[in-house]
């Protein structure tokens, strides 16, 4: 069991854990009262716990391809009085859900690309929904003028920037996370604005060492 604030996220070894890239994206993104939110590959519901606590005026959906994690998604919203709709299935599948319905559409995908020795295993390779396949997921189904927001690899942001731009996602906000001053980035957090006009903000590193202090 861990707890988000003031609510409670059940677990299994069977599904990917809350990390710290989770919390430093639902913390970084732009979320407003009453906007329809919708985290892609949402897992075990981690994320719409954790922007629910920063505004609990949401309606909610997440899209997960595995029934057992979407199952305890349910469950997570459920628990802590939540209202919201898990849907099983594949986010390419473009019968899941109407597309330019959501203010704000998140993802913690799979980053690694398959077969680079760095991923930590399956659930972390990108080999099953390619970073341009997981964009037009998210531009089908964002608002003109909402929002897409993910966390990723820093070295793949060259690809990532022309995944978002092929699915008409233009990069308005991006910061880059490291563990201290010393170490190279290890992740970066973009935000996107559907059908957005040039300019991108670039947000001062987030060090990780600032939370262990």
């Amino acid at each position: 069991m861990e707890y988000l604030g003031t609510y409670r996220l059940t677990q299994s070894d069977e599904f990917f854990k809350l990390g710290r890239d989770s919390v430093r994206l639902a913390g970084f993104c732009t979320v407003k009262p009453n906007w329809r939110v919708c985290d892609l590959g949402c897992g075990v519901g981690s994320l719409l716990l954790l922007v629910s606590q920063r505004e609990a005026r949401l309606t909610r959906t997440g899209i997960e391809l595995s029934p057992g994690a979407a199952e305890l998604a349910r469950r997570n919203l459920v628990d802590n009085g939540l209202t919201g709709q898990i849907l099983t299935g594949d986010l390419r599948d473009k019968t899941l859900a109407p597309g330019d319905q959501f203010h704000l559409v998140l993802s913690n995908p799979p980053y690694f690309r398959a077969g680079s020795g760095k991923s930590g295993g399956q659930a972390r390779m990108d080999d099953t929904c390619p970073v341009t396949d997981l964009c037009q997921a998210a531009g089908r189904l964002t608002r003109t003028g909402g929002r897409f927001a993910l966390v990723y690899r820093p070295e793949r942001l060259a690809e990532l920037f022309a995944a978002l731009q092929g699915a008409r996602l233009e990069p308005k906000r991006l910061q880059l996370l490291a563990y201290d001053q010393t170490k190279a980035p290890y992740a970066v957090l973009v935000e996107a604005v559907k059908e957005g006009g040039p300019g991108l903000e670039i947000l001062p590193t987030y060090y990780q060492m600032e939370d262990e202090a």
